[in-house]
C-alpha cells in the first residue's frame, strides 16, 4: 500500500503485525488485508501449530513489481481471505535479510530457470520450499496462471497430499544441502587461477560486448560494475597488448553510453538499476545506494586513466545525488529512492517514472526562450531525443504508464549536438544546464518518490570507496570529509566495540534521529567485506591509521564468524539461526529436484 494511501486508511482499517516493524518495506504492507507476520518463530510456531503451508514473500521498498502485486493481490480481500485461510504469510525485506532472500531465490532460479522481485515462495511449516516465482498476476490470463488459482491449487494439494508434498520438499532440501558443501582444495599442489583464467574470463565478456550502446548483455542491461573493475585490472597488466587496449575501449564506450542514456537521471542527477532495453533509455527508475558507490568507483578508474574531464562531470554528478538525497543529517546513506511516484498531488495511484519524465510540450512550453541565437527548446529536445508523441515505445512500458512521456536521452554525443547548433562544446553544456536547473525546480513541485531510509552497512561501505576514492583522484577534500563521517556514523551507530562485530542496518528514526529494531539483525559477510574495502580505500585518501586499525579488527571479526575452517571460503551469513538450513558461501550453483 502506498504512503498516501496508508496514512489515510489506517485510522479505519486494522493494521497487521507489520505495523511493529522499522523496515520501510515491511511498514508499507501494515495495512494489508493480508495477516501479514514477519520472519520469525511466531510464524514458524503457528504454522506448525495449525499444519499449514508458510506463504514466503521478499521485495524491497523502491521495487516497482513489489508494488504491482501488493495493489494487485496483496490489498484485494478476495485474494486476502484465501491467503489467511490457507496460509501463514510471511514478508521479509530482502535488504534486512539477504541469507534468507539468498536461500530462498537460489530455490527459485534453479525450479523456474529465473528470478526476481517480488518472490513468492510457498514453505513447508519446517521452512522446506515447495515451490516458488516472482511476480504472479491476480488472475489467470495471457496464458499464465493467476496468483488465485495459484493459491487454491496449493492449499488442495497441501491437504490431499501433504505427507508426498513434505518428502519432496526434504528431499530438495537435502540435495541443496549436499550440494552446498562446496570445498576448495588446500593441498600442496594446489595452483592459483592465474593469468589464462582471467584471459578465459575476457574472452567471454569480449564474446557478450555489444559494440553499438556497450554493455555486456542484451536488454535488459544492468550496468555491472564490476566488469568494469576487471577490465581496468586486465588493461593495468596488459594496456601494450590488443587485448589491453580492447579492455580500456570496451569499458570507456560502454561507461559513456551509460552517462549519455536514459538510466541517468539528466535533471536530478545519479544512475537508474538498469535499463528495459538494450540502448540504456527507458530506466526502472528506481536508484540504488550500491549502484551510486560502485559506479562513483568505476567512474573515477576511467577519470584517472584517461583524465577526461567527461567522467568527472559524472562522478561529480553522482556524488551530488548522494549527497542531496540519499543522506542522513548525521553521516549515514540511505538504502534508495522509489521507481514509482504519483504524478501530481491527489492522484489515487503512483504510476512508475512520474517523477522523471517528460511531455513534449511541457518542455517546449519551460524552456520556451533564447539564448543567444539559440533555441533551448529546440537545443534541449534535439540532444535529448524528446518527440511530439513521447520518446517510449510501448514494449517497454507494459502498463502504459509511460505513454506521450519523455524519458531525457542522447543517443549521439555532445560534438553531434554542438555541430548541429554551430556551437561550442563549453556553450551547448552553458545551454544544457541552464534547462536543467529549469526542470530540476519544476520536478522539485511534483510528488517525489518514497526514499528507504534503512541505512545498510555494506551499501554505506561501498558508498564510503566511492567518496573516498572520488575526493583523492580529484583532489575534492569535501569528498573526503563525507566519507569520513559516514565511516564515524558506521563505527557510532552500527558497531559494537565490546563484542567488535557490526549489524545489518539501523533506520531513520523520529526527529531525524537513528533507530533499531527490537532484534537487532547481525552483520553478513558483505557487511564486513565492503565496509573494510571503504576503509581501506580512506586510508589511502586520508593516511590516518585508524582506519587500518579498525579493518583489523574487523578482518579478525570476519574470520571469526564466516571463515569456513573445514573447507575454507567465507560463508555469507553467521552460524546460530535455525531458520536458515542453509549456510551458503557467494558464488555457487545448487541443483534442486524439480516439484512440478
Amino acid at each position: 500500500m502506498s504512503e498516501q494511501a496508508s496514512s489515510s486508511s489506517s485510522g479505519a482499517q486494522k493494521s497487521n503485525r507489520l505495523s511493529l516493524e522499522k523496515s520501510p518495506y515491511l511498514l508499507q504492507h501494515a495495512f494489508n488485508p493480508v495477516n501479514w507476520y514477519p520472519w520469525g518463530d511466531e510464524a514458524f510456531e503457528k504454522a506448525k501449530k495449525e499444519k499449514k503451508l508458510i506463504f514466503l514473500s521478499v521485495g524491497y521498498s523502491t521495487c516497482h513489481w513489489c508494488h504491482v502485486m501488493e495493489k494487485e493481490s496483496f490489498e484485494n480481500a478476495a485474494v486476502a481471505e484465501v491467503m489467511n485461510k490457507n496460509f501463514i504469510c510471511v514478508k521479509v525485506d530482502r535488504e534486512e535479510r539477504p541469507d534468507v532472500d539468498k536461500m530462498y531465490m537460489a530455490f527459485v532460479q534453479r525450479t523456474t530457470g529465473s528470478g526476481g522481485w517480488p518472490m513468492s515462495v510457498f514453505l513447508t511449516p519446517d521452512l522446506e520450499p515447495l515451490f516458488g516465482g516472482t511476480y504472479f498476476p491476480p488472475e489467470d490470463r495471457y496464458g499464465r496462471v493467476g496468483f488465485k488459482s495459484i493459491l487454491t491449487l496449493i492449499a488442495k494439494q497441501w491437504s490431499e497430499q501433504h505427507a508426498i508434498l513434505d518428502s519432496e520438499a526434504k528431499s530438495s532440501v537435502s540435495s541443496l544441502k549436499r550440494m552446498s558443501t562446496f570445498k576448495f582444495a588446500t593441498d600442496a599442489n594446489t595452483t592459483i587461477p592465474g593469468a589464462e583464467a582471467a584471459r578465459k574470463c575476457l574472452l567471454q565478456f569480449s564474446k557478450s560486448y555489444e559494440k553499438e550502446f556497450g554493455g555486456f548483455s542484451t536488454a535488459p542491461k544492468f550496468p555491472q560494475p564490476s566488469i568494469f573493475e576487471f577490465m581496468f585490472y586486465m588493461y593495468s597488466k596488459e594496456r601494450d597488448s590488443e587485448a589491453g587496449r580492447a579492455c580500456l575501449n570496451m569499458s570507456l564506450h560502454t561507461l559513456r553510453r551509460m552517462a549519455y542514456g536514459g538510466i541517468h537521471d539528466h535533471v536530478n542527477t545519479g544512475f537508474a538499476r538498469y535499463s528495459v532495453d538494450g540502448k540504456w533509455h527507458v530506466p526502472h527508475f528506481e536508484k540504488m545506494l550500491y549502484d551510486q558507490g560502485q559506479l562513483v568507483v568505476v567512474y573515477t578508474d576511467a577519470y584517472v586513466i584517461t583524465k577526461d574531464d567527461f567522467f568527472a562531470d559524472i562522478i561529480k554528478d553522482i556524488l551530488n545525488y548522494v549527497s542531496r538525497d540519499l543522506s542522513h543529517e548525521l553521516g549515514g546513506f540511505y538504502g534508495a529512492e522509489d521507481a514509482d511516484s504519483y504524478p501530481c498531488e491527489g492522484a489515487p495511484h503512483k504510476k512508475e517514472g512520474a517523477f522523471c519524465v517528460w511531455e513534449f510540450n511541457e518542455i517546449n512550453n519551460m524552456l520556451d526562450e533564447q539564448v543567444g541565437s539559440v533555441s533551448l527548446a529546440e537545443l534541449f529536445c534535439y540532444h535529448y531525443s524528446v518527440k511530439k508523441n513521447g520518446n517510449v515505445g510501448p514494449g517497454n512500458d507494459p502498463h502504459g504508464e509511460l505513454r506521450n512521456k519523455n524519458v531525457l536521452t542522447v543517443f549521439g554525443t555532445y560534438e553531434d549536438t554542438a555541430d548541429k547548433f554551430n556551437i561550442t562544446i563549453p556553450q551547448l553544456k552553458e545551454i544544457l544546464g541552464k534547462g536543467h536547473k529549469i526542470l530540476y525546480d519544476e520536478r522539485q513541485k511534483r510528488p517525489k518518490p518514497h526514499v528507504d531510509t534503512k541505512i545498510v552497512t555494506s551499501w554505506n561501505g561501498l558508498m564510503i570507496s566511492g567518496f573516498a576514492k572520488a575526493g583523492f583522484a580529484l583532489n575534492e577534500q569535501k569528498y573526503v570529509d563525507r566519507a569520513v563521517l559516514a565511516a564515524n556514523f558506521i563505527k557510532k551507530h552500527l558497531y559494537n566495540p565490546k563484542t567488535k562485530t557490526l549489524l545489518r542496518c539501523c533506520y531513520r528514526g523520529e526527529d531525524n534521529g537513528i533507530t533499531q529494531t527490537g532484534n537487532p539483525i547481525n552483520g553478513f559477510v558483505d557487511d564486513y567485506a565492503f565496509l573494510i574495502r571503504g576503509l581501506l580505500d580512506l586510508y589511502e585518501a586520508t593516511l590516518d591509521s585508524s582506519w587500518l586499525e579498525w579493518v583489523e579488527t574487523l578482518q579478525d571479526t570476519q574470520d571469526r564468524l564466516f571463515w569456513d575452517s573445514k573447507h575454507s571460503g567465507y560463508f555469507t551469513s553467521p552460524e546460530g539461526d535455525p531458520s536458515i538450513l542453509i549456510r551458503d558461501k557467494e558464488g555457487k550453483k545448487f541443483v534442486f529436484k524439480s516439484l512440478s
